[in-house]
């Protein structure tokens, strides 16, 4: 290496890094990081209307029988990932380990809407 030659390792201004940071560069980075942070915290929350403690209440309200178990879960389906709340209520039976009545009520996490219910004896 001659006297007047300096070494790239650890400059800015090397090929590898093209003239170094800019305050713009930094401004801009950051902002498309802001703008994609606040936006996939948004579109997550606005899906997702009702909690699964109302979901709860109104799969209650839907079936004949007092539940002594419940069982919730969000599950997404579907090409666009619709959010539904499955609650799944049961009466425990006479017997250790059985149910004397069970019911699986589906509900649409955005609109609140009952999709389906299914009851068994």
């Amino acid at each position: 290496m001659t006297p007047t030659a300096k070494p790239d390792v650890g400059r800015w201004g090397t090929p590898l890094t093209a003239a170094g940071p800019t305050w713009l560069r930094v401004a801009v980075i950051g902002a498309v990081l802001l703008v994609a942070f606040v936006a996939a915290q948004t579109c997550q929350k606005s899906s997702i209307r009702i909690d699964k403690d109302q979901a709860i209440v109104k799969a209650t309200e839907l079936v004949k029988f007092k539940p002594t178990r419940t069982q919730i879960r969000l599950v997404r389906q579907g090409i666009t990932s619709r959010p539904f709340w499955v609650v799944s209520l049961s009466r425990r039976g006479k017997k250790p380990g059985t149910f004397s009545e069970l019911a699986v009520v589906k509900i649409n996490a955005n609109t609140a809407k009952v999709e389906s219910v299914k009851s068994q004896r």
